[in-house]
């Protein structure tokens, strides 16, 4: 307690483990995103109330914490579900350790390793392609304008469904994020901005992508004849934003009536990258389309897409110095320490 008190930190034998994450949790809400809070608020009441709620604060140990984990992993928890778990309290009890109610974090150590995330599906260019011709054949709706604006482009899907008209610029042939959209819980829907800079940036727009958008705009043009176009892109009758589960259900259903590999919403976007880096187009300028905040993000998610022009490369640079190797054995050996005497 001496010590304790030397240092600063105080410990409230009265602070039970529950108590302190809900008023972490409280704290956390004004400053994480709704789905972020979602997750940690699952975490707390499903997981680490009942499993540590009653003990107080300064008693958890890491032993506590690893016996958690081993009787999880002994019923079969998935490994993802476990590491999100303990990675929660971690950062609950970081929280304590920062603001002196604790002398150390007894789940420090205690995070499982995290998983590897599986390698994503991507249609190929023949396949995305089908995809979007039975689209136009067989439905000729919004949606399968949104989703050759999702391949045309790498739009997240939270942000082709918070695509607001006024930040499309057709006469510019781009459009501008400027919002995204959230499902909580799979239920609420939510407008905020996009978590980073980079992600609010101008985006160009392909032919195929501009055609879809003035199709849009001729069918909302057509509905009301006497206004102008406002609201959501791609949007319910009545204006309302489409629910994610929807899209992606019909995604599926689509997909499927070609015996396509089933994907996910955010593999229409990993599919736009890889066929662009599959024509070649520098990682640098694929990262900037897709708009992330870093190269090293893209060259991390897409690295594996990379063999081909990492053969390209290295077989330049072998054609380069095959080239210049002949150069100089063409040369008089006089001239050519000529030459690198003047290069020194």
């Amino acid at each position: 307690m001496l010590n304790d008190e030397l240092r600063g930190v105080y410990e409230d034998r009265r602070t039970t483990v529950a108590s302190f994450l809900r008023e972490w949790l409280a704290a956390k809400k004004e400053v994480l995103a709704p789905n972020t809070y979602a997750g940690y608020e699952d975490c707390v009441e499903r997981d680490l109330i009942p499993a540590f709620g009653q003990c107080r604060l300064p008693d958890l140990r890491p032993k506590h914490v690893g016996a958690w984990v081993a009787a999880q992993r002994k019923v079969g928890r998935g490994r993802v579900t476990v590491y999100r778990v303990v990675s929660t309290l971690r950062n609950a009890l970081n929280h304590a350790v920062r603001t002196w109610r604790l002398r150390y974090n007894p789940a420090k150590h205690s995070v499982p390793p995290k998983p590897r995330a599986a390698e994503r599906t991507c249609w190929t260019p023949d396949e995305a392609a089908a995809f979007l011709r039975h689209n136009a054949e067989h439905y000729a709706d919004r949606l399968g304008d949104l989703f050759e604006v999702m391949l045309g482009t790498g739009m997240r899907r939270g942000e082709i469904l918070a695509l607001h008209w006024s930040d499309v610029h057709l006469m510019d042939h781009k459009l501008y994020v400027r919002w995204t959209l959230a499902a909580v819980n799979n239920n609420g829907l939510l407008f905020r901005e996009p978590k980073t800079e980079a992600s609010r940036a101008w985006i160009s727009l392909s032919p195929r992508a501009m055609a879809a958008l003035h199709r849009q705009a001729a069918i909302q043009m057509a509905a009301h004849p006497e206004g102008r176009l406002e609201g959501l892109v791609f949007a319910n009758p009545d204006g309302s934003p489409l629910r994610p589960q929807w899209v992606l259900d019909q995604l599926r259903k689509r997909a499927a009536e070609l015996d396509l590999p089933r994907i996910g919403l955010h593999d229409l976007r990993h599919t736009a990258a890889s066929i662009m880096i599959a024509e070649n187009v520098p990682v640098a300028v694929v990262s900037k389309t897709l708009r992330h905040s870093t190269l090293a993000i893209t060259i991390n998610l897409y690295g594996h897409l990379l063999k081909d022009s990492a053969d390209e490369a290295v077989t330049a640079l072998a054609s380069a110095l095959d080239r210049a190797d002949a150069e100089v054995a063409d040369q008089p050996a006089s001239s050519v320490d000529h030459h690198f005497r003047k290069a020194a």
